[in-house]
């Protein structure tokens, strides 16, 4: 998957990578806006629209060590299997993180 987001993110200069939560993170001028973690995506949807974005098919509450993490959903890996809704995902976790100052 982490393939597929950087052929979707192309050569954006405020785009890197970084090893996190024992998977590849995506961050927009440091901050983190999508990630891969298994065979799922992580997204950072921002806390105003976690609720909407829990209501699309495949996504859950990003909860690693047992305290949920606001402002963050999981989408499981199959439900991103087509170009089109992967793409969705990451271009609403790039929103958010770009709606950020820079880190």
């Amino acid at each position: 998957m982490a393939e597929r987001i950087r052929e979707r993110l192309g050569t954006d200069p405020d785009i890197a990578e970084k090893r996190m939560f024992g998977g590849m993170a995506f961050l927009h001028r440091g901050n983190m806006a999508v990630g891969v973690t298994g065979d799922d995506l992580m997204v950072r949807v921002g806390p105003d629209t976690t609720e909407q974005a829990l209501t699309r098919p495949g996504a859950r509450i990003f909860d690693m060590t047992g305290r949920p993490m606001r402002g963050w959903v999981v989408v499981t890996g199959s439900t991103v299997a087509e170009d089109e809704v992967l793409g969705e995902w990451i271009d609403k976790g790039c929103a958010f993180a770009a709606s950020l100052p820079p880190k």
